[in-house]
């Protein structure tokens, strides 16, 4: 707010500094004109033979004859100056589209602005994950009434932010294409940011007062030193189970954990090395340092904790996709039959050809579905029924359940990969892999827009770019 109103006060201060040397120039030559009406009336020192008559020059021109027409043509040209000056001011001022000066045309680059944005998204982004990771870690011990500001803090945080990756996902489309509305859409992006830290800021002292990390973190340690504790466990109970999950799937199946067991490990021993710093800070009453080391505990706490939630959940989508697999291929042939009959009386959607190109198309991709899963060789299952419904979805009227929720299983296990890598990586991730998995979580959820195909296009290819992050800048601890 302050440099704003700096620089509305510098713009003012120029047009009146402008306008102060107009009136000066016209206040000068109002003085000269008197002097000039006066002087002739003064009777000087007579040269020739009769005393008090006014002087002439050699050619007998009167000296009030060339000096009222000098100061008359400096009078015209001081009005025509301040009058000049006040033109400029109110067209510089003007709101009209024929004189505005619009913030687009005079602000900053639009990649500058372009950049701003982005880095405002990140920021946000990563305050809100922080926060939810504290929430977590104060409700362990927090009456849940208490805790209540700050979870409305952090869904109204939230709300502003999806709102501010809605509008990217749209200026990443090219919408809006004029120039000043793309302005106006980065410039929205960044409020609507900075809302979202506001509101998480605003809570901020006070979830800390109620944790007791400003006078005894006592309390708050021991709850991330049995967090750790539960974890370590679970980690390595975990090997074995992904072992299994390796010996009957294809290394397809289990790249999207590909050595998160090994990173959670790390993280864990971070974590080891934050506490003891955290419980020595306490010891010696240095409540300020205990507060500093247990947050980066129990980030490195919630960093292992996803990446082992990842291992477990995908164990048991890739059980439930083996399962579903037989029910969604026999509904994938009852939706076929309903496109091949449609087909025969002519749909009014699509027009027939198509159709019927689209339903061979089908026919093709569960026949290879059918091959693999009956072959007696490892498969990837959740990857087996994303070709059955991405083959029989564009053809379906719905007669088969069955393969909405394969669809849906589908599209929550990529949705769900990508956010764990985002949240486990996000100190390298950039906007966009973290816009395409905000849009591919909207498209997801159960309302009017939601598209299973669409969101899970979006979170592999958010999944793609913030692997190319990564790799770009490192694993970040």
């Amino acid at each position: 707010m302050t440099p704003s109103l700096i620089g509305g006060r510098t713009r003012r201060g120029r047009g009146q500094i402008a306008a102060r040397i107009a009136q000066g120039l016209l206040g000068g030559a109002i003085a000269v004109l008197w002097l000039c009406l006066v002087l002739p009336r003064v009777t000087p020192r007579a040269r020739g033979p009769v005393a008090g008559a006014a002087v002439r020059e050699d050619d007998g021109t009167h000296t009030a004859d060339l000096v009222l027409p000098l100061v008359a043509a400096v009078a015209v040209l001081a009005l025509a100056a301040y009058g000049y000056v006040r033109r400029t001011r109110r067209a510089a001022t003007r709101t009209t589209p024929g004189g505005a000066r619009t913030a687009a045309a005079g602000g900053a680059p639009l990649t500058e602005l372009d950049a701003r944005a982005c880095a405002a998204l990140v920021e946000a982004d990563d305050g809100l994950r922080a926060g939810r990771v504290e929430l977590g870690f104060a409700a362990a011990r927090c009456d849940p009434a208490a805790l209540e500001p700050y979870e409305r803090a952090a869904r109204a945080a939230g709300t502003e932010l999806r709102a501010a990756f809605a509008i990217r996902q749209r200026y990443d489309g090219g919408v809006p294409g004029d120039e000043s509305a793309r302005r106006h859409a980065l410039a929205g992006i960044v409020g609507r940011c900075a809302e979202a830290g506001r509101r998480l800021d605003a809570e901020a002292a006070g979830l800390a007062r109620l944790r007791g990390l400003d006078r005894a973190p006592g309390a708050a340690l021991e709850v991330a030193e049995g967090r750790f504790r539960e974890l370590a466990g679970r980690t390595t109970g975990l090997s074995a189970t992904l072992d299994a999950l390796r010996e009957r799937c294809t290394p397809g199946a289990t790249a999207s954990v590909t050595g998160y067991l090994e990173l959670a490990k790390d993280r864990l021993v971070f974590a080891t090395t934050r506490l003891n710093e955290a419980r020595q800070s306490a010891d010696l009453g240095q409540p300020e340092h205990t507060a500093g080391h247990l947050r980066a505990a129990e980030d490195a706490i919630a960093g292992a904790a996803v990446l082992v939630a990842a291992v477990d959940r995908l164990a048991g989508e890739l059980t439930a996709a083996a399962e579903l697999l037989p029910a969604a291929l026999t509904g994938a042939e009852a939706e076929l039959a309903g496109a091949r009959e449609r087909a025969a009386k002519g749909s009014p959607g699509v027009p027939v050809g198509e159709l019927r190109a689209r339903v061979r198309q089908a026919d093709v991709v569960l026949g290879s579905v059918r091959e693999e899963l009956t072959a007696g060789r490892a498969y990837d299952p959740v990857e087996l029924l994303r070709r059955t419904v991405r083959a029989v979805l564009p053809v379906a009227d719905g007669r088969a359940g069955v393969v909405g929720a394969a669809a849906l299983l589908v599209a929550r296990h990529a949705t769900a990969a990508a956010d764990d890598f985002v949240a486990t990586h996000r100190g390298v991730v950039a906007a966009e892999a973290r816009t395409r998995l905000a849009e591919a979580l909207r498209l997801l959820a159960p309302g009017p827009e939601r598209d299973l195909l669409a969101a899970d296009d979006l979170a592999r290819h958010a999944r793609h770019l913030a692997e190319q992050d990564v790799r770009l800048h490192g694993t970040p601890r």
